[in-house]
């Protein structure tokens, strides 16, 4: 065992001659994100269920079902624009600017079949079937014309215009129930012309043209290719022009710029719009022009696509748009949209008292209003009701508001759930709101805060809890000081008859007890701490003695004068623990501290420290081991001094 020396120790004659003193942090149906940065266009394929994404800016079309579920990616497609699909739906065609042509892709495989150059520099972007031929739109700006591609020869032929100047290459609109019509719409100028050919002969030819205000961003056809409803900024409405004559049908009014268009088979008119006032970005108009459009605000920050980025299903059941924000692209499927979409809200106080009457409003809304009378149903969820209690159904007042007074029987989190259950015409709703009702503060405590006891002692803590409504349960948990010992529950039970929950710490440590009742209906959740103290055990004893005697009434062992006196302190391990060793001598009636050191325990728990010896005869002293909370090498323990042992020197 190793023997460590008192500092002073080899001056300790000395020290014993002079006795010096020493100092110590309302949606659509479905959504999902969606892997297309930019959607130049949107094509819907009925036969194989599927939808097209060109994305021009990462040169790929995406692949999705009707849910917006990936399910391949065509690359290698530089600017891809626009996106025809054939007839039969086996052939999908792309304008593929970057590369000066138009590739055809198999449906069936998603594999290319054909490619079809449209001669340097043409840059075709814009795309049509009809009467059997791919017309295409190409070029940049003055320099743009109309193409078309032969699918039978193949041959590609440029300059169709008949004499128009393109200022943008053509935006291209065809219909199978109106064959031999092309429309053509020249969007990149503020006159906007809107030209219809002729294409029966397979040369194209100006049946009308007229200027209509210009700068189109999107156009669609009615089912039977008679008409078109065109999106373009500077007003706030899509306009419907009659093909024969473009004489104007009918206006479609939005709150801002209309960005996208898309008609359903039976007639139902789709639009997006620039929604900078996060008011509403989605518009579905009913075939009757009386009825107000349903409004959707499917995204709070809405993007400009500048391309033909929402389609209908092809049984005109859904609805799919994209809407995109600086760095994400959300795909949604609108399972109804010609519906309206409800809007509820619920108003209930931030607070309540139990047991007392309170107050909740709301408001039903729609683009078509809701008749006073609508029902509403009402659950209220609480702590006696977590799974939900029925209150009922209350009637809509005038002008979508409802109200309805209710009494909380239970405290806590109070939930008012309100449900719209929908109609023919409106979308189901749903919506609540939660009131913090007060609850009684129940009486906790717990037993023996502050009391110190020996080390090992077994202590019984007891957790008292006053009267509460259903709960009687109590947990305690015991945090033993230390980083060594975690935190532990120690029991958890309900109290007995008189209020109590009992445990038994064995009180090695300083321990934080916690009591916790996590409340009722009716009482609030209460904790409490209690701090108890455990002291270290210690003792010494010393060695090298010839004999033990009294001097008046105390015990002192005996020793040489040239002998070393050996102390042995023992002590409860801790790792990094230390104990403090105090050395004084008696001088004049008074005992006076010649040294006061620190020295650490081995993992055995003992400390042997050499204090020397006093060379001359005649000298009375004392030595103690003490634990001191902190200055001791840690803090698990609370300070003890252990007690004196006396020893003599003679000769």
């Amino acid at each position: 065992m190793r023997i460590r020396t008192l500092t002073v120790a080899t001056a300790l004659a000395a020290v014993f001659s002079s006795v010096v003193l020493t100092a110590a942090p309302a949606t659509a149906d479905t959504s999902r994100p969606i892997a297309v940065s930019d959607a130049d266009d949107t094509v819907a394929d009925a036969l194989h269920q599927r939808l097209y994404f060109s994305d021009r800016y990462q040169d790929k079309i995406v692949v999705t079902d009707f849910t917006g579920k990936v399910t391949a990616t065509l690359t290698g497609l530089p600017q891809v624009r626009d996106l025809e699909l054939s007839p039969d739906s086996g052939t999908l065609y792309a304008a593929v600017q970057g590369a000066d042509k138009i590739v055809a892709v198999d449906t069936a495989t998603l594999t290319q079949s054909a490619e079809y150059p449209t001669g340097d520099k043409t840059a075709p972007s814009r795309l049509a079937y009809a009467d059997g031929r791919l017309w295409f739109g190409y070029g940049d700006q003055w320099d743009s014309g109309l193409g078309v591609v032969d699918l039978t020869a193949p041959t590609v032929t440029l300059d169709l215009a008949a004499g128009h100047d393109f200022a943008t290459p053509p935006e291209l609109y065809a219909d199978p129930d109106n064959p031999g019509t092309l429309l053509a719409l020249d969007s990149g100028i503020s006159s906007g012309p809107i030209i219809v050919y002729d294409i029966s002969s397979g040369t194209p030819v100006i049946r009308v043209t007229e200027n209509k205000g210009g700068f189109y961003r999107d156009a669609a056809l009615t089912p039977d290719g008679q008409n078109v409803v065109v999106a373009g900024p500077g007003n706030r409405a899509l306009t419907e022009y009659r093909l024969s004559d473009l004489a104007q049908v009918r206006t479609y009014p939005v709150v801002s710029e209309p960005d996208t268009v898309s008609i359903a088979p039976d007639g139902t008119v789709a639009a997006t719009v620039l929604d900078t006032d996060d008011v509403g970005d989605t518009y579905v108009f009913s075939t009757d022009p009386s009825l107000p459009a349903s409004v959707r605000n499917l995204s709070s920050s809405w993007m400009p696509w500048f391309g033909h980025s929402m389609n209908w299903s092809p049984d005109g059941s859904k609805l799919f748009v994209l809407t995109g924000s600086d760095d994400s692209t959300q795909f949604h499927a609108i399972d109804a949209p010609r519906k309206y979409a409800a809007a509820l809200t619920v108003d209930a106080p931030t607070k309540a008292t139990r047991a007392k009457s309170l107050t909740v409003k709301g408001t039903l809304a729609a683009g078509l209003a809701l008749p006073a009378g609508t029902p509403l149903t009402v659950t209220r969820t609480d702590l006696d009701s977590p799974s939900g209690k029925s209150l009922g159904t209350k009637s809509l007042g005038a002008g979508g508001k409802f109200s309805f007074t209710d009494t909380p029987p239970a405290g806590g989190s109070v939930k008012y759930n309100v449900t719209y259950a929908g109609d023919a015409q409106h979308t189901a709703a749903t919506a609540s709101d939660t009131v913090t009702v007060s609850r009684a503060t129940p009486t906790l405590t717990l037993n023996n805060n502050g009391k110190v006891y020996a080390h090992g002692a077994d202590v019984d803590f007891a957790a008292h809890l006053g009267t509460t409504y259903k709960n009687r349960t109590v947990e305690i948990w015991a945090d033993p000081f230390g980083a060594d010992k975690p935190k532990k529950l120690v029991k958890t039970g309900k109290v007995n008859a008189s209020g109590n929950l009992w445990i038994t710490l064995d009180m090695s440590r300083d321990t934080t007890l916690t009591a916790v009742f996590k409340g009722d209906s009716r009482y609030a959740p209460k904790s409490v701490k209690a701090t108890a103290y455990a002291r270290v055990k210690v003792s010494t004893t010393l060695t090298k003695h010839y004999k033990t005697g009294k001097i008046g009434s105390t015990t002192y062992q005996y020793f040489h004068k040239n002998t070393d006196v050996i102390s042995t302190t023992t002590m409860s391990y801790y790792k990094g623990r230390k104990q403090r060793i105090e050395l004084q001598v008696y001088s004049g009636g008074k005992w006076y501290q010649t040294a006061a050191e620190y020295f650490a325990l081995g993992t055995n728990g003992k400390s042997v420290v050499n204090l020397g010896h006093a060379g001359q005869s005649g000298i009375r002293a004392r030595v103690r081991s003490s634990y001191i909370n902190s200055s001791s090498g840690d803090t698990v323990n609370s300070t003890i001094h252990g007690a004196w042992k006396y020893f003599y020197f003679s000769n």
